[in-house]
């Protein structure tokens, strides 16, 4: 059976803790891979990528975002 979001890619920001782990991990659930952004919690980034990575998941990375006004330069820094 086909999954709702399979071959689609989920980038979830905020997603080392709460509401966007859970978020994280009901994307991977229906399909997506699905890159975990986290602000200042690497470890809990990489404990929600080892939680999605058990369903099966294509891939599951964690990375950092930033940006800086006015120019939203956007830096991503992701292992696939």
């Amino acid at each position: 059976m086909t999954k709702k979001l399979e071959g689609k890619v989920a980038v979830v920001t905020g997603a080392s803790k709460g509401i966007g782990a859970s978020i994280a991990k009901e994307f991977a659930a229906e399909g997506a891979s699905v890159v975990v952004n986290y602000a200042s919690s690497k470890a809990g980034a990489d404990r929600v990528v080892a939680e999605i990575a058990k369903t099966g998941v294509d891939y599951a990375s964690s990375g950092w975002i930033t940006h800086s006004a006015p120019n939203l330069d956007v830096a991503l820094d992701i292992e696939i």
